[in-house]
């Protein structure tokens, strides 16, 4: 007996990739519309959840043919609903923090249900034997709310929410009034709306919107009543590509490890033993260069600013799996993924700071407070640059996806508040440190490289080195892509920390290889090199994406399209900063161990 409060979210479409709020839509209000306290995440996605006129929700009490209001259409709110009829926009609705699902059966699998988010607007269609396409609008909506009793108590809790649309022109006598019963829909005529028979067009008339609501009990416990919602159809997929990472990963390490023992090894202590023997004046390969390899490179400003980012990046990529891990940010908990990022972002300006205060102050450089505040503003401003623009275009398209001015001033805060100086206390930590000594004496006068085969030319060895991490994470990028643009939930954490830690070691390991050739090869000019070789392949995400755009999604505006590709741009440069980061410390310390080992006269 208990009322239940059925709020209203934005609509939203994959055709379009822009929310808009519900109430945008010439649908029935109820009296007061209030809008709910939204999360940091929920109001960067877009979310906007207010209160809505499906006021007859009574615990365990099935009532039907339920009238929300009647409206009369005029041409501008007609527009209105085939535009977003035309867009396959679908409406989102919640009860008890549950969204609202359409059942759908699968042809293929007896008594298998396909769960879709929110119900259409409406569809279009054409009358039998005319060649006209009409726009027919989803007014009558039969709820299913399921519940589970608890056997002690005579009480019971919500695990389902359901809805199945019909379009239906209504039907009634006389003159329109508050009492009027429809003819179409009576209960005490047992005539109740199971298909879509006469549908309801949209045009200038009016309309008659309508609801059925009816409670079913449900063996699903409380606890698992999202398991329904996250079923995945295709782990042994995940399954597939975790194992075709793993043998890139093993070929990467059997290679690693034969130049580690084989070379290192034979190569060490042959030049251990040159005192005695007489071909001392024939030094060949990567010991040559022993007095330039630690040189500092051009612009190593930007390079501590670089690496000082990824390193932030690390820290909150790494961090945010592990809480997603432990089950914090289920997709139940609304909003709560993007704003555990945010944060944690912010926070981990700490560490950037350290790193990139360190690096600089081994590369002997000077002013240390413009590095720090490099490293706090070049990445964000960047970003906020590109989000600042696409925020434009959405505030254009008039749609809720668009990010208030206060949530901006907040994020501007958040940067400024915290961020900065938690970069700046970072790099005072790792100025004040004692510098770590280079293992072996850098000549005054830089030695001439010599010229390279064509296959260590740095172009394309650049270009091979970003293939192979790509390679590891891109199945799983498909599905977070696909969850992030076709509004899925994704919630596969452990495969998604599997895929990382083979990501991680995949960079580190292709960019020693690669190191290890060019130093032998008598070319010591690894700094940049060895950032650019992983970071690579943030080009080929960048790829991907484009050819996911044209494959799998069916945006035709350009709009969407700007914002899909900005997007895009966002996360290809995040990942380059993220795998640069690796592949440079990976090699940092490659160089140091293999210089150290060796006695140099």
């Amino acid at each position: 007996g208990d009322p239940l409060l059925v709020k209203v979210n934005k609509i939203t479409s994959t055709k379009t990739q822009l929310p808009y709020s519900y109430y945008s839509l010439p649908y029935c209000q109820p009296d007061h519309i209030v809008d709910s306290a939204e999360n940091l995440g929920e109001v960067l996605r877009g979310d906007r959840i207010e209160n809505s006129p499906y006021t007859v929700f009574i615990m365990r009490e099935s009532r039907m043919c339920n009238v929300v209001c009647r409206k009369v259409l005029d041409k501008k709110a007609a527009k209105a609903f085939k535009e977003k009829i035309d867009d396959e926009y679908r409406v989102n609705m919640i009860l008890d923090n549950l969204p609202l699902v359409v059942p759908i059966r699968r042809p293929d699998v007896e008594n298998a249900v396909v769960y879709q988010h929110g119900f259409h607007v409406g569809l279009k269609g054409k009358y039998s034997g005319s060649k006209e396409e009409k726009h027919f609008i989803n007014n009558h909506l039969a709820f299913t709310v399921k519940f589970h009793k608890d056997p002690l108590t005579e009480t019971a809790r919500i695990v389902g929410f359901e809805v199945k649309p019909f379009s239906v022109k209504h039907e009634y006598e006389g003159e329109w009034n508050t009492k009027t019963r429809l003819t179409t829909c009576d209960p005490h005529a047992k005539r109740a709306v199971t298909s879509s028979e006469s549908p309801q067009e949209v045009e200038e008339k009016e309309i008659i919107f309508t609801y059925d609501v009816e409670f079913q009990e449900s063996d699903i416990k409380w606890a698992s009543r999202w398991d329904t919602y996250l079923l995945m159809a295709d782990d042994q997929i995940h399954w597939f590509s975790i194992v075709n990472s793993l043998m890139i990963v093993l070929f990467l390490s059997a290679m690693v490890a034969m130049i580690m023992l084989r070379t290192l090894y034979r190569d060490i202590s042959k030049y251990n033993q040159l005192e005695t023997q007489e071909e001392a004046q024939e030094e060949t390969g990567w010991k040559l260069v022993h007095g330039d390899v630690f040189r500092p490179p051009t612009n190593f400003d930007l390079l501590c600013v670089y690496v000082g980012t990824g390193v932030q990046f690390f820290g909150m990529i790494l961090v945010t799996m592990i809480f997603a891990l432990l089950g914090f940010l289920s997709p139940s908990n609304r909003g709560g993924l993007m704003t555990a990022m945010l944060l944690l972002w912010v926070f981990m300006g700490l560490f950037a700071g350290y790193s990139s205060a360190r690096l600089y102050k081994m590369f002997k450089g000077a002013n240390w407070k413009s590095i720090t505040l490099k490293t706090a503003i070049k990445f964000p401003a960047t970003v906020f640059a590109i989000f600042f623009v696409l925020n434009a275009l959405i505030w254009g398209q008039k749609s809720s996806g668009a990010v208030p001015f206060g949530t901006m001033f907040a994020l501007v805060l958040l940067w400024f508040g915290i961020s900065v100086p938690l970069v700046f206390v970072g790099s005072y930590i790792g100025f004040k440190k004692p510098v770590k000594e280079d293992p072996v004496k850098t000549n005054k006068i830089p030695r001439q490289v010599p010229d390279q085969p064509w296959y260590l030319h740095p172009a394309f060895s650049i270009l091979i080195g970003g293939i192979l991490p790509f390679g590891a994470v891109f199945i799983e990028l498909f599905f977070i892509l696909t969850s992030i643009w076709l509004h899925q939930f994704y919630y596969i954490f452990g495969f998604l920390f599997i895929v990382f830690i083979i990501l991680v070691v995949t960079c580190a390991e292709i960019t020693v290889v690669l190191c290890y050739f060019q130093l032998c090869s008598e070319d010591y000019q690894w700094w940049w090199r060895s950032y650019l070789t992983s970071g690579s392949s943030a080009l080929y995400l960048f790829l991907y994406a484009a050819f996911y755009f044209f494959t799998k999604l069916e945006i035709t505006k350009l709009v969407s399209g700007m914002l899909y590709f900005g997007y895009m741009l966002i996360v290809s440069y995040a990942f380059f900063v993220l795998t640069g980061t690796i592949g440079f410390y990976a090699c940092f310390w490659f160089t140091r161990l293999i210089y150290s080992s060796v006695k140099i006269d």
